[in-house]
């Protein structure tokens, strides 16, 4: 990221199936707004980073074991066009 200071993306927050859409949906936009400011602390300017949650809207898996949640409570980056 350091080296493309040009290169704009977007952090996304995803969360598990459990709790309310609500929850999620603010779970997974503290999850991203606190790897935007861990890499904002590491010299990334905050004007290249946008943030969306998308809570359990986008799993990457359906099972029902702790491993599938697991893999589900997680930050993605998508570049910016």
């Amino acid at each position: 990221m350091k080296q493309q200071p040009n290169t704009r993306f977007t952090v996304e927050g995803h969360a598990d199936e459990r709790g309310s859409q609500e929850y999620n949906l603010g779970l997974g936009d503290r999850r991203a707004n606190a790897v935007k400011q861990y890499l904002a602390g590491q010299g990334i300017a905050e004007s290249r980073m946008n943030v969306v949650s998308f809570g359990e809207e986008r799993p990457t898996c359906r099972d029902t074991t702790e491993d599938c949640y697991a893999r589900n409570r997680r930050v993605a980056f998508a570049l910016m066009k």
